[in-house]
């Protein structure tokens, strides 16, 4: 076969683009290094939430939202700040990104049967001002099926295309080298790695039995980012968060290793915002691990009580659910790289969820009586399952012991039963009037203003030491690596660009190795529900912008 395209990497952005290059009667080459039960990459693994502006799912909630209201959020979540060099395409593809949440991508994505869980959910609150960072407004739609449902139907769009001669999947094919003549990208190169029978996500042989030279008229990078590389990640840290965590926890597999950005850089492309990236804080160690120091995010409701690891309360608005990057950033600069949680089994039963498909069976099952049971008294199977068998928890029914047990679950005695006891005592005097100066609260109570909020995310406000409320739970919380926010700069068309610029020839982007567009469509932080939804548009934008350039 002679290939129009060679696209490496069969996560989201290389199916989307690839599914629409071959709807174009293009012939592609789809590589990836790793086995073929890992197509569709991080997106399979991901709790599916999208970024919509202005939804019927919104509208049927009560939700009043707006392009203008969305386009504001993001500048203030962005922050962009090198608009003239690094920021310039990244902005360009930020407001495209927008307008395409606020109009076609919805409709684009329904009419190829991806459904959304009627329940809108509201991420990254932000907490300041009303051109600071956050969402005003829940936006975080749930995809009925969570990950696997975003990924199936671009995955049988690629399939259809296999079937119909247009795309030649070959997994087991790690790229080392971009292939140039006279500056212009014509091919790729690398080692075929021996069959693997590893399961999706974990670690696969990197035993060589071949290798390979493949030539096309284009060729689009679509590998991802470096969240599973952690000396990366730590090479890039950016100081402005403090010093780099000694200890990470990965939310995505092993693989995510980053080394097609060095390979392309290499080939003449530029890497833009390196000091840009997405982790969570709120990181709990799966006592069922698939992947190296396998991580679980919770999403937690705004009313567990987020203290230090000395055991001081975090303040405003560092509260659970309301800004990612600037709890981060308070973390790391404490000495220590996790934190606590105190909550009740009240507040754990409506208010924690896992992120991740496999966190959801329900969801991602389809199934709606198993949906309806989240209303029943008591957490979910999988938050029960890491009560009962995770390292991070410990309950107690009164709160000498609760904080013995978190002692010893740290080992480093850092905590004062009597400063815990006196913080949490303040906090509840603060619950006897519906007004209240603690601004958590507040947030609590206006949570609850919203109908999704109190009917399935936000408990009624209580005194955590309320014994009718307990047990008492605590949770330590360890920094989760995910995302990278920077990348290969590229245009409007996912061209590539070099360091003067100009595209390099032949050479295209999308997904996570872009920045989700641009090198960094995200600015500096995300309002969540835009990483999966950045490889969708990516690749979609420079799948149709090359098909149209290769005629």
């Amino acid at each position: 076969m002679k290939y129009d395209v060679i696209v490496i990497g069969a996560g989201l952005a290389g199916l989307v683009a690839t599914a629409e290059l071959a709807d174009a009667g293009k012939k592609v080459l789809l590589l990836d290094q790793e086995p073929e039960a890992s197509l569709g990459g991080q997106a399979w693994w991901s709790f599916g939430g999208l970024f919509l502006v202005d939804s019927p799912e919104q509208r049927r909630m009560g939700i009043k939202d707006s392009r203008e209201l969305a386009w504001q959020d993001w500048l203030g979540a962005a922050g962009f700040d090198r608009e003239e060099d690094e920021d310039y395409w990244g902005k360009k593809w930020a407001e495209a990104y927008v307008d395409f949440a606020f109009s076609e991508k919805r409709k684009w994505l329904y009419d190829m049967g991806v459904r959304f869980f009627p329940v809108v959910g509201w991420a990254e609150r932000g907490g300041y001002l009303a051109e600071g960072h956050g969402n005003s407004v829940p936006r975080f739609h749930i995809v009925w099926g969570t990950g696997p449902g975003l990924v199936k139907p671009f995955e049988d769009r690629v399939r259809r295309a296999m079937a119909n001669g247009l795309v030649d999947y070959r997994p087991r094919h790690r790229v080392n080298k971009l292939l140039t003549e006279k500056g212009t990208v014509i091919g790729a190169s690398g080692d075929i790695l021996v069959p693997s029978s590893a399961a999706r996500g974990e670690a696969s042989s990197r035993e060589v039995i071949g290798d390979f030279a493949f030539h096309a008229q284009a060729l689009m990078v679509t590998s991802g980012g470096i969240g599973g590389n952690h000396a990366l990640i730590r090479k890039n840290w950016p100081l402005r968060l403090g010093q780099a965590p000694k200890n990470m926890i990965s939310g995505v597999p092993e693989h995510v290793d980053g080394r097609m950005l060095a390979i392309t850089e290499n080939a003449g492309g530029r890497i833009v915002n390196r000091d840009r990236m997405w982790h969570y804080t709120e990181g709990i160690k799966n006592w069922d691990p698939v992947w190296p120091m396998h991580g679980i995010r919770i999403l937690p409701g705004p009313s567990s009580l987020w203290l230090d690891a000395t055991g001081k309360r975090f303040p405003a608005p560092n509260f659970p659910g309301f800004d990612t990057l600037g709890t981060l950033e308070a973390i790391i600069k404490t000495g220590y790289d996790y934190s606590w949680f105190i909550l009740t089994q009240k507040i754990i039963e409506k208010e924690f969820a896992l992120s991740g498909s496999e966190q959801n069976p329900d969801l991602t099952g389809k199934s709606i009586k198993k949906v309806l049971a989240r209303i029943l008294p008591g957490p979910t199977a999988p938050v029960k399952a890491f009560m009962e068998k995770g390292e991070d928890f410990v309950i107690a029914n009164t709160l000498p012991e609760l904080v013995a047990g978190m002692n010893n679950l740290s080992g480093e005695n850092l905590l004062n039963l009597a400063d815990i006891e006196r913080q949490i005592l303040a906090r509840d005097r603060e619950i006897e009037n519906k007004f209240t100066k603690d601004l958590q609260i507040t947030a609590m109570r206006g949570a609850r203003n919203y109908l999704g909020d109190k009917l399935i995310r936000v408990a009624p406000p209580h005194k955590i030491l309320d014994p009718k409320m307990g047990p008492l739970i605590a949770v330590r919380l360890n920094i989760v690596s995910r995302k990278t926010l920077g990348g290969l700069q590229t245009n409007l068309s996912g061209k590539v660009l070099d360091s003067s610029g100009n595209p390099v020839p032949g050479l295209y982007a999308a997904g996570e190795v872009s920045g989700f567009g641009g090198g960094g469509i995200h600015g500096y932080r995300s309002l969540e529900g835009t990483f999966v939804g950045g490889c969708l548009f990516t690749g979609r934008q420079a799948g149709r912008a090359l098909a149209k350039e290769l005629k």
